[in-house]
């Protein structure tokens, strides 16, 4: 009986844990085993393998842990807001322990792949009036370094360079 009282002990404390964990934001399955897997307090080890099962059905069942849910909101945050280009968002993803089947459907549902060259070109507006008075080739370069260091890839550089450089700096 004292064992069963250790394990909902240990239980208890790993699933607070995790619980915290996810208010700060959403997480995907791996990022919480990953959490929950590192941690040892004081003199004690870490979960087991069946405490960390066990946290994660139940987190499952509770509805706080939805990696297809996680996948979704991680799309739509890094596309609208951070103007990520799709390859960036897709590691990211990979990253953080999602499967390439959920990537796939969330990937297809947001028509991801059409916005890339809106978000370069969004990108450029917003640093295209740090270059007035550079020789059209610099402003080509710097933009072309700054894109290419944000994860696009080279033809949604060059038609979103030469989309805007046309309609005139």
């Amino acid at each position: 009986m004292k064992k069963k009282n250790l394990m909902d002990d240990e239980f208890a404390k790993f699933y607070n844990k995790a619980l915290r964990f996810l208010s700060y934001r959403s997480r995907s399955e791996k990022e919480v085993v990953d959490n929950l897997k590192k941690k040892s307090f004081g003199r004690g080890s870490g979960p087991s393998e069946a405490t960390i099962e066990l946290i994660i059905k139940k987190l499952k069942d509770y509805k706080f842990l939805d990696d297809l849910e996680f996948a979704k909101m991680w799309v739509a945050e890094r596309s609208l807001l951070k103007l990520k280009p799709l390859r960036v968002i897709k590691f990211e993803l990979k990253q953080k322990g999602i499967t390439e089947e959920i990537i796939e459907q969330v990937l297809s549902d947001s028509k991801e792949e059409e916005k890339d060259l809106e978000k370069a070109k969004k990108i450029i507006d917003k640093k295209i009036s740090k270059y007035k008075g550079l020789e059209k080739q610099k402003i080509r370069e710097k933009l072309g370094r700054f894109l290419a260091s944000r994860g696009f890839d080279y033809d949604t550089i060059k038609k979103a360079i030469d989309g805007v450089l046309t309609k005139g700096v």
